[in-house]
């Protein structure tokens, strides 16, 4: 490796440590100018690949296997540059519906809304917080349908108490799809037929001002449907199963913090199903939900754009919900994605399709086509190859150490470090790997699938809800994961050590595939922590707070902080008031008074179970899962981090 080599490194990474703490994220020149540096040095690695790293194409397995890796990774870097050049720009609509709600204020005819939960088999303490969630919003003549496809008297029973209205159907055909088909059917019938329909899965709250927000949107007639953002209450898998929740922000931050934002200022938004508002002119125009694909909400926006209907993006946290809260329903969530796209590609709405499509969505269908179709078996090779060299020799890439870094190492810095920048720390090696591992198979099974048999396949609802009091193994992908991991193990020993080692491992190929191996362990490791779901004995939702609150007992008023709260009861900084058993009253802020039971207590804390009544209780879940406590950080906290990964893997 020449000066020039280690020149431009230094560049990279001095550049990375002098600027990048300047350049505002959001700039798009700088995102271009950034991005576009990755992708150059993406190719020149590329280039470099089939120049110089593997043998003339010949009909012997060793030429064979070198071209076919690196054709794969080719492919892979395709699209790996599709998806730079995406987060090139972003857009940001928080201003534009802010300047616009004056409008939708003073319009004469305020436009008629109603808001869609779709349910199946979702427990009642999460359809009731959706339903009082739905009923709090904010918004002249709302009308909330509960569309229960699961035929279940007690939701019935539940919306007549709440007052919201209910709707079932007498088969499930087409799954959510037909449930909402239907509705729309006999909403149309309504003697105030809705202009807007705004959909929820059963366990996504909405925020009060959720209408407020996002109809001021529809002031551009071209627009069919504005999507917002998904955010969660409860940590998913790998936040669950890795201890860190507090340091690390959900997987699907993101997708839909940045990749959306970026796929909306590229004319590229879809629908993502649950928190969306559809114009219901647009959607009949469209000819109603599709029912031809598991990810209808993916292929309603193609169906709108097909009408020439535009879909947009509103990143601001206007709902929460569940996230998949063991990694069987996390795959199950992932596969059904898969398989959907799949059956898009394979439908008259295919990236490559005669019928109209805008380029925008044509080649964002190639990039999800290349995500699930080609950058989860790269993965699964880039598992296989070091194993493959240390027991026959081998070597897919036939490079000496200092050219790999001479023209790998300034590629993959610029990548890491400007997505680093663009996303707030949330893309790096490590876990970034881990969560492509844990969805590798799946993806795998709902391509081949989704490639050779597309149709017939029902809609795998994601559970949520149960108990999760208990310690579960994923054993077919702890073997799995465990059986790659043993191999390289295996193989590094058979390799290095032994002395009947293949001859022909040279110095160059045994260093980087050491260091390639050892990577691959620690990912391996972390995947099966994953998969190894921790007890989680507290099945309610409980909000950390410092909330000032006032509590009275008897004749006596004192001032308190909380420590946390839920629906059912809080803890209170404070020195136990009196007994355990004793009445006392809670002054919350957007509640009011609260009468609730002391239960157990100390000279510095007390914790009290809320004696509400219906009304009162509903007030608690719109204070609690329609507002600012749901709210999650998405900062990355790297010091803590490496630390609780290094615990949980050595637990």
């Amino acid at each position: 490796m020449g000066l020039t080599d280690f020149g431009l490194i230094f560049v990279l990474i001095g550049a990375a440590t002098l600027l990048l703490p300047y350049l505002d994220p959001r700039d798009s020149r700088a995102r271009i100018v950034l991005f576009g540096i990755s992708i150059v040095l993406m190719w020149r690695y590329i280039a470099w690949r089939f120049s110089a790293t593997i043998p003339v194409l010949g009909l012997n397995f060793e030429s064979l296997y070198a071209w076919m890796f690196a054709l794969i990774e080719a492919v892979a870097a395709v699209g790996s540059t599709i998806a730079h050049s995406t987060l090139g720009r972003t857009l940001d609509r928080r201003s534009e519906a802010t300047e616009w709600r004056r409008w939708l204020a003073n319009l004469h005819h305020t436009p008629q809304v109603d808001v869609l939960i779709t349910t199946y088999n979702e427990e009642e303490t999460i359809l009731t917080r959706t339903i009082v969630g739905a009923l709090g919003i904010d918004f002249p003549g709302l009308r909330v349908w509960v569309l229960d496809d699961g035929r279940r008297p007690w939701v019935e029973q539940l919306c007549h108490d709440k007052n919201a209205r209910y709707l079932t159907r007498s088969d499930n055909r087409h799954a959510k799809a037909g449930n909402i088909n239907h509705a729309l059917g006999v909403l149309r019938r309504e003697p105030d037929p809705s202009e807007f329909i705004a959909i929820f899965d059963a366990d996504f709250v909405p925020q009060r001002n959720f209408l407020w927000q996002t109809m001021p949107l529809f002031h551009d007639e071209s627009v069919g449907l504005v999507q917002t953002p998904q955010h969660f209450f409860n940590n998913d898998p790998i936040q669950s199963n890795l201890l860190i929740a507090n340091v690390w922000p959900d997987e699907q931050r993101f997708f839909f913090d940045h990749m959306m934002t970026s796929k909306d200022a590229w004319g590229a938004a879809f629908c993502c199903g649950t928190s969306s508002v559809i114009r219901v002119r647009a959607l009949e125009e469209a000819g109603g939900f599709p029912t031809n694909s598991v990810t209808e909400d993916f292929l309603v926006t193609l169906k709108l754009d097909r009408q020439g209907w535009r879909t947009v993006y509103l990143n601001e946290r206007l709902s929460a919900g569940l996230a998949p809260e063991g990694i069987k329903e996390y795959l199950t969530q992932r596969g059904r994605w898969c398989l959907g796209l799949m059956q898009i590609v394979h439908s008259s709405f295919g990236p490559f399709s005669r019928d109209h499509l805008s380029p925008a969505y044509r080649i964002g269908l190639i990039d999800a086509f290349l995500y699930w179709a080609v950058s989860f078996p790269f993965k699964l090779l880039c598992l296989i190859v070091p194993i493959i060299y240390w027991f026959t020799g081998l070597n897919a890439v036939q490079a000496p150490v200092d050219a790999i870094v001479s023209y790998f190492l300034p590629y993959y810095l610029s990548a890491m470090i400007t997505l680093w920048w663009a996303t707030g720390g949330m893309i790096q090696p490590v876990l970034t790997d881990v969560t492509h591992v844990l969805t590798m198979f799946e993806a795998l099974k709902g391509t081949l699938i989704g490639l050779f048999k597309p149709r017939g396949h029902p809609f795998r609802v994601t559970a949520k809800g149960g108990r999760r009091d208990q310690l579960v193994i994923g054993w077919p992908m702890v073997r799995r994961f465990g059986l790659l991991a043993g191999l390289t193990l295996a193989g590094m020993l058979y390799g290095s050590l032994a002395d009947f080692a293949p001859s022909h491992i040279r110095f160059d190929a045994k260093m980087m595939n050491l260091g390639w191996s050892i990577y691959n362990i620690i990912v391996l490791l972390i995947a099966i922590s994953v998969c190894v779901e921790l007890p989680r004995y507290r099945r309610e939702e409980r909000f950390a707070t410092t909330e000032p609150v006032r509590v009275r007992v008897g004749d006596r008023i004192f001032a308190a902080t909380l420590a946390d709260i839920s629906v059912s009861g809080a803890r209170i900084q404070a020195s136990q008031p009196g007994p355990a058993g004793s009445l006392v009253t809670v002054t919350l802020h957007h509640v009011g008074e609260v009468e609730a039971r002391i239960i157990d207590g100390s000279n510095t804390m007390f914790v009290v179970e809320f004696v509400a009544a219906d009304e009162t209780r509903d007030a608690l879940i719109r204070k609690l899962f329609s507002g600012r406590y749901g709210q999650r950080s998405a900062r990355v906290d790297w010091s803590s981090l490496i630390g609780a990964l290094v615990a949980r893997v050595l637990r």
